[in-house]
């Protein structure tokens, strides 16, 4: 996810050619599936301008997957223009958020989801559905889980290939993580689950074990433990690769991808955007063996 979710929040701005190498040097480190780029609006989050030229310059190697954010149908001919290999739309499960986020209600962006899924299963193209604040609200506060079960029972209707659960705000523990995850399997049986957690309050890496031992087919993360939501408040950046892999390696979990050359990359990436990655493993090291 840092090329677009670890990017979107940063103060400083990188150019396309930036976002290029990151996204090579993610290839390189041996991720296979990377949220490349965001098709909203610039003047909305101006960090994520210029996505057709980043797709235009990403490298094409066999069983590499690039994905791109889209929230209208806009967003959705542009990605598919670029030449995206999957779409993911985000739907806020709480009205507040949604509305500052997006300009829309969650009953709109449902409708939405429901045009742009069958428009990218007509271009072949599989669309994913992220579920926003499925374990808290910075506004409303709790999101009840019987409304995400309902959002994840529409993304299975309209032919999701995957459903990610949310927690935007890192308030989730994983108590929670085992009670969504049973309650979205129900309402959308066979449909893969991805989980997106933040470290805001020292759970995230605990969340995402929960979601392993629940069945979670993806964990999203990213390099360095950069980024956050530019319309959530306080929310910190997400997990960091280099440190989710060092978990999922230490628990026998084969990722096939580099953590050292992940957290090396992490440390580059810190010193373009003038920020200490909050990643732990560039300053600890791995454990010896």
């Amino acid at each position: 996810m840092g090329p677009r979710d670890g990017l979107q929040n940063e103060p400083r701005t990188l150019s396309p050619e930036d976002r290029i190498a990151f996204i090579t040097r993610c290839v390189d480190a041996g991720t296979r599936r990377i949220e490349a780029v965001s098709f909203v609006n610039p003047r909305r989050v101006p960090q994520m301008a210029g996505a057709e030229e980043v797709m235009a310059g990403v490298p094409r190697r066999d069983g590499v997957r690039y994905s791109g954010l889209v929230l209208n149908r806009r967003g959705l001919d542009r990605a598919l223009a670029a030449g995206v290999d999957e779409v993911n739309v985000v739907v806020v499960a709480s009205d507040t958020f949604s509305v500052r986020n997006q300009g829309r209600t969650t009953a709109r962006m449902l409708d939405a989801w429901d045009e742009i899924a069958a428009a990218a299963a007509d271009a072949g193209v599989p669309a994913a559905m992220t579920i926003a604040t499925a374990f808290g609200c910075p506004f409303e506060g709790e999101t009840p889980p019987e409304r995400v079960a309902e959002i994840a029972r529409r993304a299975h209707a309209a032919g999701a290939f995957e459903i990610a659960l949310a927690d935007t705000i890192g308030v989730g523990v994983p108590a929670q993580v085992r009670d969504l995850a049973r309650r979205t399997r129900e309402a959308a049986p066979g449909t893969p689950l991805r989980f997106h957690f933040h470290n805001t309050r020292n759970t995230g890496y605990a969340n995402a074990l929960t979601a392993l031992d629940e069945g979670a087919a993806t964990l999203d993360a990213s390099t360095g433990g950069f980024g956050g939501c530019p319309f959530a408040p306080a929310a910190t950046g997400n997990l960091a690769t280099e440190d989710l892999l060092y978990a999922l390696h230490r628990s026998g979990v084969e990722t096939g991808i580099d953590m050292a050359a992940v957290a090396a990359t992490g440390a580059w990436l810190g010193g373009l955007l003038g920020a200490r990655p909050p990643a732990l493993l560039g300053r600890a090291g791995p454990f010896p063996r």
